[in-house]
């Protein structure tokens, strides 16, 4: 199957090669030279083409039917046996009845208006991941591999995981892995979303892609690239380009209407009038080019919009289905909550003082990706606490936190300290755990210094300042009949944000695995929209009729979600809402809008006063102002949103 890009270049050939030839017609009809009669020598024109012959003009035209025309009739007969039934099939009808009845002209305007479609919606799609594709062009190549003889670079593909890798100073990391020497920081915005530098000491994890800062660091590989970060990147686009949008199939299904009223109505002209040409005058008219090229074009104005607006649209397809999702499910952290938690409490169990307990575990933090670790470091900022040096750390998945940390008075020793959830602890030591206070609204953890308990850390996540004015217009405003709240945060927690912004149906304690299950059996009722911060949300993400990742806390190259929203903001949310609504109504408006135009143009044809080659003109100009309401798409409408934001 021929790549995507492959067949964007040949529809844009074709379509230019029609645009010469039409061209080259017009020069030779315009100097009088294009009635000239073409002489094949002893072969008699008339046993190829129609009794009156060739004419030089149309020597471009036959020339391009052959090469533009056959190979798309052809694509159009592949789909036809597959039986693939599209708005197409008139324009493939049109171009063969063209040849039959050497009516050149029309069949070069309707390949001209066939492939420039088929173009366009390729557009439609590869413009998608325009960002992605920015992103994996910034991969490197090679990388900087540490051998007993110093360093020696090797092509990217050659790296093993084992190897040891060293990144030098603003350089792009080129491996998934792990530090094991050196101290620094790395832009990971490009990925994650964070808009700040993360701070790399030995055991830190690193992404590849990152952009290293002053510091050269040492890398131990964990993947090879092919399974890195940036090849799930790639991944996605190569999934992306395949994907065919959802509004070129309701394209389709308007032309399984279309497509036999117009056959029958140029059938119809034929057998009342005896000419043939009839049969073809009323099929050129008919060539749904609203359907081919309008809704392209009103896809690349949405995607352009929605851009415009800090909402990367990977799957164009979900600009269609959002105004038919009758079910919103939100993700609690980083969606209705800011997803920046706060200390409130440090709650000593243990002898060491509130202040100590805050530098050791913000001295640890500071090398964390977790949610509450900037908390911790903010609140020992606020206190002007001083940071200790950390000499190893290990994150593992589902272990906590755990390192060495300098000794608080500056002994040579390090403390053993661990930050941990009241779960975990549970799990290791039933007794420590029983001794902590209670549990109460919000979130927490637990410091454990040198094998002893010695603080419970609590935290709160704000809701959003207009998180409740959000909800409330969501049913009224978009015709949503159901809102829920899914989260994995205990039920109190969850409880308390429901109830601040007006959710009713609540979920909590719930895991990836019980979050997939909650929208599958949402979606089996209605379609369904799932908002989440893309951390551990990608099952629930894909399973959605439409899954929107908030960039602020995920990875904008999430294969699972169709929109990401860069500034996490409910805001944007609204405003994709709308921008789906906008394109599903201005390409309706253009495709119906131009089926109704062709029709009456089929009447005049089919009485014999619009000839083939006029009635492809007269489709053209249909074809014009179809597009020009297509391009409303894309123009500034000002205020999207329409909630108050407070």
């Amino acid at each position: 199957m021929p790549s995507r890009s492959r067949l964007l270049g040949t529809n844009e050939l074709i379509a230019l090669g029609t645009l010469i030839a039409l061209c080259a017609w017009g020069v030779l009809t315009w100097t009088g030279h294009g009635a000239t009669p073409i002489s094949l020598g002893p072969v008699d024109p008339s046993r190829w083409f129609p009794s009156r012959g060739l004419t030089l003009a149309e020597v471009p035209l036959v020339a391009m039917l052959l090469l533009g025309g056959v190979p798309l009739v052809w694509d159009l007969l592949a789909k036809l046996c597959a039986g693939t039934f599209g708005s197409d099939l008139l324009a493939g009808i049109s171009i063969v009845t063209s040849v039959l009845l050497g009516e050149y002209l029309a069949g070069v305007l309707v390949v001209l208006m066939l492939s420039g479609g088929e173009a366009l919606e390729s557009r439609a799609v590869s413009r998608a991941g325009d960002v992605l594709n920015a992103l994996a062009r910034r991969m490197p190549t090679v990388a900087h591999r540490r051998v007993a003889a110093g360093l020696t670079d090797v092509p990217l593909a050659e790296v093993a995981v084992g190897d040891l890798v060293v990144v030098l100073p603003h350089e792009i990391c080129p491996v998934d892995g792990t530090v094991v020497a050196g101290r620094g920081g790395m832009d990971e915005s490009y990925l994650t979303g964070e808009p700040y530098r993360m701070a790399k000491a030995p055991g830190s994890t690193v992404l590849s892609g990152a952009i290293n800062g002053e510091a050269a660091l040492d890398i131990r590989t964990d993947r090879v690239a092919g399974d890195s970060r940036y090849a799930k990147i790639i991944d996605v686009l190569r999934t992306s380009e395949e994907r065919r949008p959802q509004m070129r199939r309701l394209a389709d299904s308007l032309g399984g209407l279309y497509t036999p009223l117009a056959v029958a109505i140029a059938a119809a002209a034929w057998w009342a009038s005896g000419d043939p040409v009839r049969f073809l005058a009323v099929l050129v008219v008919a060539t749904p080019c609203p359907l081919l090229i309008a809704i392209p074009v009103a896809i690349i104005g949405a995607v352009s919009l929605a851009a415009k607006r800090g909402i990367v649209i990977r799957d164009p397809a979900i600009l269609e289905r959002l105004d038919t999702c009758r079910t919103a499910i939100f993700d609690k952290t980083g969606t209705l909550t800011y997803g920046t938690p706060t200390l409130t409490d440090v709650v000593a169990v243990g002898r060491m003082p509130e202040a100590d307990v805050l530098a050791l575990a913000a001295s640890l933090e500071t090398y964390s990706k977790h949610p509450l670790a900037a908390a911790v470091v903010q609140a020992a900022a606020d206190r002007s606490i001083r940071l200790l040096q950390v000499e190893e750390l290990a994150e593992k998945p589902g272990q906590g936190l755990t390192g060495r940390v300098q000794q608080l008075n500056g002994g040579d020793a390090a403390h053993e300290v661990a930050i941990t959830s009241r779960q975990k602890l549970a799990a290791r030591d039933p007794a420590a755990a029983e001794r902590l206070p209670p549990v109460t609204g919000g979130l927490e953890c637990v410091v454990i210094v040198d094998a002893a308990v010695e603080a419970v850390l609590r935290f709160r996540d704000a809701p959003r300042a207009d998180g409740r004015s959000f909800v409330d217009h969501l049913m009224p405003a978009h015709r949503l009949s159901r809102v829920m709240l899914v989260s994995g945060d205990r039920e109190s927690e969850v409880q308390w944000l429901a109830d601040l912004v007006g959710i009713t149906e609540v979920h909590a304690g719930i895991q990836p695995e019980g979050k997939l299950r909650l929208v599958e059996q949402a979606t089996a009722l209605a379609p369904t929209v799932f908002v989440g911060d893309g951390i551990n949300d990608a099952p629930a993400l894909a399973a959605a009729t439409v899954g929107i990742a908030m960039g602020t806390a995920s990875d904008v190259t999430s294969e699972a979600a169709g929109a990401v929203v860069m500034d996490s903001s409910l805001e944007r949310v609204d405003e994709l809402f709308h921008i789906g609504s906008r394109l599903r109504s201005i390409a309706l408006q253009s495709a119906v809008g131009g089926m109704a135009a062709s029709l009456v143009g089929m009447g005049f044809a089919a009485a014999g006063l619009l000839p083939p080659a006029t009635g492809a003109l007269l489709q053209e100009g249909i074809d014009v102002l179809a597009v020009l309401n297509a391009l409303r798409v894309s123009w500034n409408p000002g205020g999207l949103s329409d909630y108050d934001r407070g």
